[in-house]
């Protein structure tokens, strides 16, 4: 995507081909700042701390946080220390453990001298996908906002929670490449954007992305959305996942679970976007999917500008009080209306999933 007329990427090689830069996530919106990072646990660490984040683009730090590894030490255990490493840095998005089981498959038959350029390969052919996937789920997505815009002939209204957008990806993004692919159709849009507490994801990064891109938008309170729907003013909700089972039920970030249970109380729409890296075949019900437990600091302060301009941190609560700061929820499957992959758009169910997936029967 573009920011200030000039196109990038989440993350991408550096020149000296030995190191790999990424957009720090954690200074947006009033920052745009990179980050470059020189060995695996640098790449660990931006994981951690979600200086990268969506489940398509830890994948994608992954896959390079094995090259970083490599670089150092390209032996077996070499490798397996890295893939180690990199599986702990976060523990709900599949796509990490995706990434780094087809980095190990490449890498494991090859002899350690051949390894490090194989890496590299291999790590930009993942962001490659990614860019690719992403694009197609747009595609399909796009369907549903023109079929509403043929319906109507008035802007097609869209809430969306947390970021799904191209910074959650290597670019294009999941929910929002359907609304950026609208807007290059000449679709009006106006879309409600959740500000995704306790992070602000929603906030700090989605409405930095549509006010980048000249997309009518507006931030609401996480609680507004039920009330919007109720009025008329959603015409449809779309979603990313972070980790979705084989029958359909979705992780995603906490109070996804709210806003389909408000949509299904509204009749209104309801899909989530992701790429088919993102379905974890494995599991069949999503209350088995490990909810990450982050630091309660996350809910307790808050950060932003400042009336003179200057970047503050706040706390919010008494210094007595404590939090609790679940990171993800699973809605069910039941309160899906179809899932958007780069593949088309199916059912919410094992049946849905294994008609475009059919290598998973």
């Amino acid at each position: 995507m573009h920011i200030n007329g000039q196109p990038w990427r989440t993350i991408w090689l550096e020149s000296d081909q030995r190191s790999v830069g990424i957009i720090d996530q954690t200074k947006l919106p009033h920052l745009f700042a990179t980050v470059r990072l020189r060995t695996a646990e640098d790449a660990a660490h931006a994981i951690r701390a979600m200086l990268v984040r969506g489940a398509p683009l830890i994948g994608a730090a992954a896959a390079w946080g094995i090259f970083l590894g490599l670089l150092a030490d390209s032996s077996d255990a070499g490798l397996e220390a890295v893939c180690v490493r990199l599986l702990q840095a976060r523990p709900t998005a599949v796509n990490l453990r995706w990434a780094v089981e087809r980095m190990r498959h490449v890498l494991s038959p090859l002899m350690p001298e051949q390894r490090t350029d194989a890496a590299r390969s291999e790590a930009a052919a993942v962001c490659e996908e990614d860019v690719q996937v992403n694009e197609a789920i747009g595609q399909h997505g796009l369907r549903l906002i023109e079929e509403q815009y043929r319906r109507t002939g008035q802007p097609v209204k869209i809430l969306t929670h947390c970021n799904a957008g191209w910074l959650a990806t290597v670019d294009w993004g999941t929910a929002l490449a359907p609304v950026f692919k609208a807007q290059q159709a000449g679709i009006p849009l106006h879309v409600w954007v959740d500000e995704t507490r306790p992070r602000n994801q929603g906030a700090q990064l989605t409405a930095w992305e549509l006010a980048s891109a000249g997309i009518e938008h507006r931030l609401i309170a996480d609680n507004s959305g039920g009330w919007l729907m109720r009025q008329g003013q959603v015409d449809l909700c779309i979603v990313g996942t972070d980790r979705t089972t084989a029958c359909g039920d979705v992780c995603n970030k906490i109070g996804t679970y709210l806003k389909a249970l408000a949509a299904a109380d509204n009749s209104v729409p309801f899909y989530v976007a992701l790429p088919g890296s993102t379905i974890d075949w494995t599991l069949d019900d999503g209350m088995a999917i490990p909810i990450e437990e982050r630091n309660e600091d996350e809910v307790l302060f808050v950060s932003g500008l400042t009336e003179d301009g200057q970047a503050r941190r706040v706390r919010i609560a008494p210094e007595q009080t404590r939090a609790a700061n679940p990171a993800f929820d699973v809605t069910p499957a039941r309160l899906v209306t179809g899932l958007i992959t780069e593949r088309g758009i199916c059912a919410a169910s094992r049946e849905g999933l294994r008609s475009l997936f059919p290598e998973h029967s």
